[in-house]
């Protein structure tokens, strides 16, 4: 499994455009990607495809998230979207 830990850019953190956003480019890929707080168990990630699980993290700007799947390229997308300043 790929796995890639990223740091929230966005300034509202990981809330309704962010995550919508995300969850859209979770959205192209057929296979299971999550999303987690660093210090969460990994038995609670949520699906990234889903904005509103995506949400209910609370990921804050700043916070620590880990980005899981079996595709590796879509590990790298959803990180890289993470990481920049989807607000900005």
């Amino acid at each position: 499994m790929a796995s890639r830990n990223v740091i929230v850019g966005s300034s509202v953190g990981l809330h309704a455009r962010p995550a919508a956003l995300v969850a859209q480019a979770a959205a192209e890929y057929d296979d299971d990607i999550t999303i987690r707080l660093a210090d969460m168990d990994p038995e609670e990630a949520v699906d990234a495809g889903s904005s509103l699980m995506i949400m209910s993290l609370g990921a804050e700007a700043g916070a620590e998230v880990i980005v899981e799947s079996d595709n590796a390229e879509a590990v790298d997308k959803l990180a890289e979207l993470i990481a920049v300043d989807l607000d900005a």
